[in-house]
């Protein structure tokens, strides 16, 4: 597709970035050669063969170039892309010479996560696409090592003087990510293929794919709901729509709210009490302390590092709907956090904060780092995304749970997740370890930590009702 038009350039630079061809020693060798003979020899048809090497040499080094080519990458402009939507990007080559490019080889690089399934050059609305660039071979992504991306080739076009060719990629996003288009490089060939210039290699542009959310419902009550408004009922009077009881009329008291039957039936005026409508605050830990499995995209299996990511997602694009506020914290060295907020706006905002979700392993217990005085409010509901594969991430479970907070670990470790295929002891070893995380979540749960596994839908609801029931009973105090 040929686009705008490039500016030439203004300041030339006869030598800068070209380089001759061997096409170009090659004739000047075989003229010069024919010549040479022909003087030496007396023989007039050798000068004759020579002329059409020598004229042509000439008449094609006439102009010579004077700028180098420009390569830019164009990510699509569709608005925010979800994992397994498509995406489409453009690699750009313009010409600000004086002369025409003949020929023009391009080459990009595109992240495995990045299924590009069309790529061409699209000349008069139609794209120049070979058959065999535009069938994956095998695989279901780069979990399955045999699937290739139809941009995995060099392109082959020209560019007239003053104007620019896209290259179009096509393809589906198999992944939530950054995810690079590029490094994009370029060499063009002029005056007939006599002059080349050297690469002109462009920086990648990453292309932000924001995870899937899985279906999260959770339509049990919130433990403590702590804010002025919102959709939760909480335990002390007010304005709201939750019947409390009746009581006898004060000053202050709204006129609709009289209950004329027990007002008529006891002789003295009576109003409907309700229980205020609050909004709950929602604090999402990731921990980010240890990975398993494979990622296999969209559509393959996950890993616990997309689990997490997803269900993040769903959890608070769930509570942000409701009016609550949501905030996230990484339980690991970076202790990254997501100040509490509410509203469309926040949700964006979480998007794009899990985007930077990384698995760093580390010997440092970042539990007081984390949970630092006054970052954590005591009315929050916590809900905690851990794999259970380090002993700290057990031990913080518990301090919370110490601490009176009103904790709900979420286990992220896939089902599906395989032994080790070697002989010897290996199979022994995983049973032996499947078994030590079994008993160590029968005693968070004994110790009043609520572990659920996360299966989409209706995953928390149980839980959030036991939570619920547990923050309405009495407390015992200690010293």
């Amino acid at each position: 597709m040929t686009g705008p038009t490039v500016p030439r350039s203004t300041e030339p630079e006869p030598a800068a970035g070209w380089a001759p061809t061997p096409a170009l020693g090659r004739a000047v060798l075989l003229a010069g050669l024919l010549l040479v003979a022909g003087v030496l020899l007396g023989r007039v048809d050798l000068i004759v063969l020579a002329a059409p090497f020598a004229l042509g040499t000439a008449y094609a080094l006439r102009r010579r170039p004077t700028a180098l080519p420009q390569v830019w990458i164009s990510p699509g402009d569709d608005g925010p892309l979800v994992e397994g939507g498509d995406v489409t990007a453009a690699v750009s080559v313009g010409n600000p010479d004086t002369v025409d490019y003949d020929l023009v080889v391009l080459r990009t690089r595109v992240s495995p996560w990045l299924r590009i399934f069309r790529a061409g050059f699209a000349r008069d609305g139609a794209a120049e696409v070979p058959p065999a660039a535009t069938t994956p071979i095998g695989g279901q992504g780069p979990a399955g090592g045999a699937s290739r991306s139809a941009a995995d080739r060099p392109f082959v076009t020209s560019v007239p003087t003053g104007s620019v060719v896209d290259l179009e990629l096509v393809g589906r996003a198999l992944r939530w990510g950054r995810h690079p288009v590029g490094p994009a490089g370029a060499r063009v060939a002029t005056a007939g293929g006599l002059l080349v210039s050297r690469a002109v290699i462009i920086e990648p542009v990453r292309v932000r794919v924001y995870p899937r959310t899985e279906p999260f419902e959770a339509v049990e009550a919130m433990p403590r709901a702590a804010g002025l408004v919102g959709a939760h009922h909480s335990r002390r009077p007010g304005e709201g729509g939750e019947l409390a009881g009746v009581r006898i009329f004060a000053p202050g008291d709204r006129l609709r709210r009289i209950d004329w039957r027990v007002s008529l039936r006891a002789r003295q005026l009576h109003v409907a009490a309700t229980l205020s409508d609050r909004d709950a605050e929602v604090v999402v830990l990731l921990d980010v302390l240890a990975e398993a499995g494979r990622s296999g995209g969209v559509d393959g299996a996950a890993s616990v590092l997309d689990t997490t990511v997803r269900a993040t997602a769903a959890i608070a694009e769930h509570y942000l709907h409701r009016g609550d506020r949501v905030s996230l914290l990484e339980y690991g060295p970076s202790a990254r956090r997501l100040r509490p907020a509410a509203g469309r706006r926040q949700y964006l905002t979480v998007l794009e904060w899990l985007l930077d979700v990384r698995v760093t392993s580390s010997s440092h217990e970042p539990y007081d780092q984390v949970f630092g005085p006054q970052l954590l409010s005591s009315d929050a509901l916590v809900v905690v995304l851990t794999p259970l594969l380090d002993e700290r991430s057990a031990q913080m479970l518990a301090r919370l749970t110490r601490a009176g907070r009103f904790v709900v670990a979420v286990d992220t470790l896939p089902t599906d997740l395989s032994s080790p295929k070697d002989r010897g002891w290996a199979e022994v070893a995983y049973r032996l370890w499947r078994l030590d995380r079994e008993i160590m979540i029968g005693q968070l749960r004994e110790h009043g930590v609520p572990v659920v596994r996360w299966a989409g839908a209706g995953s928390l609801d149980q839980v959030l009702r036991d939570v619920a029931r547990l923050a309405t009973a009495p407390r015992v105090g200690g010293r």
